[in-house]
């Protein structure tokens, strides 16, 4: 019995990908103050192409090809809308309603409302719609995210509400702080980020 309840609370933990406490990154001299305050043993050297990695995944202003999007078309603003919705709702494995949602089930709920069908799983829905460069996402867009160590495998994803240049947000359920709204430039989501797709 212990067992069954150890692999149920490994799942549920995993299953959406576990949010670690963030701290929200605006600026590199930034950056490079909370790795100052990091023990020394968890440092990381800083990459020599670090800024090239950043702007090739954040953006930033001085890049042409990353435009100001407005959610103006209604079907976007209602699934945007249906998803802040539940902003607060607590984590729940496999949750739908408000007494509990997970990370895709946020999602299929938010679509259904526009009576548009997506798959369940964070996995499923990585294959849905058409991939799309992170520097082209604009609000309506799906994030794709690998929570897990050392894996690159798909377990959590987000909806974009807002998205201009060098500064993407999007909504999900996290397993520790439930429905909130977060940075993808966030130090752990920036280096969760696996792709961007497009179902609308």
């Amino acid at each position: 019995m212990k067992k069954i309840a150890l692999f149920l609370l490994t799942t549920t933990i995993l299953s959406c990908g576990g949010s670690k406490s963030k701290h929200v990154v605006t600026t590199k001299s930034e950056s490079h103050t909370v790795s100052q305050t990091e023990p020394k043993r968890n440092r990381k050297r800083p990459s020599r192409n670090t800024k090239k990695t950043e702007e090739s995944i954040i953006g930033t202003h001085s890049d042409p090809s990353y435009n100001t999007i407005r959610a103006d078309n209604p079907t976007i603003a209602n699934i945007i809308s249906s998803a802040k919705s539940y902003e607060g709702v607590r984590y729940k494995y496999g949750g739908t309603t408000k007494k509990g949602m997970d990370c895709s089930g946020l999602l299929y709920t938010a679509f259904k409302t526009e009576d548009i069908a997506l798959p369940r799983t964070s996995s499923a829905m990585s294959e849905h719609g058409e991939w799309i460069d992170v520097k082209q996402v604009e609000e309506g867009d799906l994030l794709f995210f690998a929570t897990r160590k050392n894996s690159r495998t798909i377990n959590h994803v987000g909806l974009v509400t807002s998205s201009r240049p060098g500064r993407v947000e999007f909504i999900h359920a996290s397993t520790s702080k439930g429905v909130m709204t977060s940075l993808l430039s966030e130090r752990y989501w920036y280096f969760a980020f696996v792709q961007a797709r497009r179902v609308l």
